[in-house]
């Protein structure tokens, strides 16, 4: 399946409107039976390419944080999100989110 789901493709989309022009860095996240979006210094994009840091969360909870209901750290810190890499990396890309 080559096909990018619509999870996806709206997550780019919306983290594009949030970011601008690029990252300073490679973040991924990892969204659980969708796929992967990376943010780096080109924009972002539906890709599964290492990364500096990876944050992972099912839709659900993703969702809740591109839509500002929950805050990224407080979704770390109850285990809806996890980090895997450079956390002063993650910790930039949260405060761009929250």
């Amino acid at each position: 399946m080559n096909r990018t789901s619509e999870v996806i493709e709206a997550a780019v989309k919306a983290l594009t409107e949030r970011l601008g022009e690029g990252f300073d860095g490679v973040a991924k996240f990892a969204i659980e039976g969708e796929g992967a979006i990376i943010i780096d210094a080109d924009g972002v994009r539906a890709d599964d390419a290492e990364a500096d840091v990876t944050l992972s969360a099912d839709a659900e909870t993703f969702r809740a944080i591109l839509e500002g209901e929950i805050n990224p750290t407080a979704a770390f810190m109850s285990g809806r999100l996890t980090v895997d890499g450079d956390m002063g990396l993650a910790m930039k890309l949260g405060s761009i989110l929250a």
